[in-house]
């Protein structure tokens, strides 16, 4: 085959390629409303509220201790809404809850169990508009970083030193990495980031909470 014939080949190719992805885009485009729903690790929280390593059992049966065993931490729970202003810019909101459990145990100085409450528990409930910058975008891959700032509200069965039980703090969600697999318009998501929420420096509710998220989510 003649050189020239190659070339126009090529541009051929070229040029349907190049058309093709501008018809993606625009159908991309003409999808500017996402919603999804995720959930998220609680990594800071399992360091920070574990079961006791040991139990005193050195003492006289009459003195009494209280513990705090079996912690249960029911990950992050979230949703978010997101609307695309072009290809590469969009802003929205997201929920997001998360909730660690315990038990409450009365155990002698020989760390025999005297007592058990089994309701014991707080919360986090996260609002807060978000920011989200996609900067590759393909029919099937999209790489994006975000950001979000806005309330955390802290309650359970537990009284802070003010002796309330629900506090009002700051809370920020960093995303420096997320990747979204799609298919038309459905997609799932896998975000590496971290959420922080805190009312000062005496009551961090969450540091670097939320590293990882998996989420599943449509356009339309």
């Amino acid at each position: 085959m003649h050189f020239r014939h190659v070339f126009y080949t090529i541009a051929l190719l070229f040029a349907v390629g190049a058309s093709a992805f501008a018809e993606d885009r625009l159908a991309y485009l003409n999808w500017r409303n996402e919603v999804r729903i995720g959930w998220g690790d609680q990594l800071f929280e399992s360091l920070v509220w574990h079961n006791p390593t040991s139990i005193t059992m050195t003492m006289p049966a009459s003195v009494t201790y209280e513990y705090k065993e079996r912690y249960r931490h029911n990950q992050h729970i979230w949703a978010e809404y997101q609307y695309r202003f072009n290809h590469w810019f969009s802003l929205g909101g997201m929920l997001d809850v998360s909730e660690v459990g315990w038990d409450r145990v009365t155990r002698n100085g020989q760390g025999v169990e005297l007592a058990r409450n089994k309701n014991n528990y707080f919360y986090n409930l996260a609002f807060m508009p978000t920011v989200r910058f996609t900067y590759f975008h393909h029919d099937y891959v999209n790489i994006y970083s975000g950001l979000g700032i806005g309330m955390d509200i802290n309650g359970g069965t537990e009284v802070d030193g003010n002796g309330k039980h629900t506090a009002v703090g700051a809370a920020v969600n960093l995303t420096l990495v997320g990747v979204s697999a799609n298919y038309k318009r459905w997609f799932c998501a896998f975000d590496f980031g971290g959420m922080y929420a805190l009312k000062n420096a005496n009551a961090i509710y969450m540091l670097k909470s939320r590293m990882l998220n998996f989420s599943i989510g449509a356009r339309f």
